[in-house]
């Protein structure tokens, strides 16, 4: 799996505590691995956000991202945070 990370997703990831930014790592090597693994409860969103996805990195923080191809092969990731990145 490639990914890419947007411009956006960089900033925010910046934003998070040292503790949140080393579980992304884990969620993101985890995802590298298999995007719909079991623990990511990867999703695809609905109403406006319909085109993109989404996958837990614990209880209360989000990786809102899109995959590039059919394939699933290559995805970008948009932003990170709470529930508030949906809005």
């Amino acid at each position: 799996m490639t990914v890419y990370y947007h411009p956006h997703f960089q900033r925010s990831w910046r934003r998070l505590d040292r503790q949140i930014r080393e579980r992304v790592e884990e969620k993101v090597a985890l995802f590298r691995r298999d995007p719909f693994h079991i623990r990511l409860d990867t999703h695809r969103l609905h109403g406006k956000l319909k085109r993109f996805w989404s996958f837990s990195v614990d209880g209360r923080y989000r990786i809102l991202f899109e995959f590039l191809d059919k394939t699933k092969t290559e995805a970008v990731f948009l932003d990170v945070g709470d529930h508030r990145i949906y809005r």
